[in-house]
């Protein structure tokens, strides 16, 4: 490489180009100046324009601004934490699990929210609609109906309780209002209809949760726990799930109805955790054993030792000399028919622990009834 040679100088056209570039603009101005173009552009308004008045708000408009503005002092946000061993120094960390939404249940600082929400952390901390955290103690939870309970010890004028409605009297066609959190957005409020009643779905624990409410209103991830309320503000319903192959709103959107929960969290709060009444048993439903020539009822495969069941005598299903010797099947409750495992799930739900239920049972051909007292369970 040459680093003494010469620079080359620059071709001579390349002034020639400059030279036509300025001509052409002296040009310009001297024709934009004899049309009186200057003159127009000078005249023309860049000042900001005066502003319309809008006048009053709608009346529906003014009632959703008082109905979000009366009621989201009491949704919460959830994070939740998990602790971790950190590989390196072995160390106990805590690392974020997840977030959700949350409401406040009384001025004693019980906050509930949807057990699938706090399922798995090990702490959560609450922020209130003034932005205060408080770490959160858990009081205890029911996955049967996915509600839980936390409590914050915050200052009794920073806890607003919502207020509550009932769910018996509901009509689809009514319009909601649910508050949350989706994607960490705070205090974010979605309007909706109940687009259906009297719905089930599954818990996280695998019960069926009667009496949903279904509503288009948006609800995202970390709506859950947060509430859904009717016009006069009041809680009707816990945003609990969505119906939606992509995770996001679709509007189908359910509910856990106010009633089922003032009727679940004040015993939460008293005992901890909701006992569940059951029999002790593993069952095969009907439709599951159909190749068994089971047609109707839940066969018995297995009775806990020590259960209500084996108190009563119920039998399970076992193998004598390489044969299937079948148990008990239950066909029904105090005169109510069971075909699959939720229709009993379903009636057990209705009674309390130490309760005393007749079974209908079929055992080997023979129709027999039996008297069990039921045991708590999960």
């Amino acid at each position: 490489m040459d680093y003494n040679a010469t620079p080359e100088r620059p071709a001579s056209v390349s002034y020639r180009a400059l030279f036509l570039i300025a001509a052409l603009a002296l040009l310009a101005s001297s024709l934009w100046r004899s049309l009186g173009l200057s003159e127009l552009w000078l005249d023309i308004d860049t000042t900001p324009r005066v502003v319309t008045p809008r006048g009053s708000l709608a009346a529906d408009e003014q009632s959703t601004i008082e109905l979000f503005e009366a009621a989201s002092p009491a949704v919460v946000h959830i994070n939740t934490r998990r602790r971790v061993r950190n590989f390196f120094t072995r160390n106990l960390e805590e690392i974020p699990e997840g977030s959700g939404s949350g409401f406040l249940w009384d001025d004693a600082g019980h906050v509930v929210t949807n057990f699938h929400v706090i399922r798995g952390a090990d702490s959560a901390l609450i922020t209130l609609k003034n932005h205060n955290a408080w770490e959160a103690k858990l009081v205890g939870y029911d996955q049967a109906t996915d509600l839980a309970v936390l409590r914050i010890m915050a200052p009794t004028e920073d806890l607003q309780p919502i207020a509550l409605g009932s769910s018996s009297d509901l009509r689809v066609g009514q319009k909601v209002f649910a508050i949350g959190n989706p994607f960490g957005l705070d205090q974010t409020l979605t309007t909706g209809v109940i687009s259906g009643l009297d719905r089930e779905i599954m818990s996280v624990g695998g019960y069926p949760i009667q009496d949903v409410i279904q509503t288009d209103a948006a609800i995202n991830p970390g709506n859950s726990g947060g509430a859904l309320l009717d016009s006069a503000g009041r809680l009707i319903g816990v945003n609990t799930a969505i119906l939606s192959p992509a995770g996001t709103s679709a509007g189908v959107g359910f509910a856990v109805p106010a009633d089922t929960v003032n009727h679940i969290v004040p015993r939460i709060i008293r005992m901890g955790q909701k006992q569940r009444a059951g029999l002790g048993v593993d069952l095969v439903d009907s439709s599951s054993a159909g190749s068994l020539g089971l047609k109707s009822g839940l066969l018995i495969i297995r009775v806990s030792p020590g259960s209500a069941a084996e108190r009563a005598g119920l039998r399970q299903t076992v193998i004598e000399n390489g044969r299937i010797r079948f148990g008990d099947v239950i066909l029904g409750m105090d005169g109510r028919a069971v075909n699959q495992k939720e229709d009993l799930l379903r009636l057990l739900d209705e009674r309390e622990v130490g309760e005393t239920v007749e079974l209908q049972i079929d055992r080997d051909g023979e129709a027999v009834e039996l008297s069990i007292q039921l045991m708590a369970i999960g």
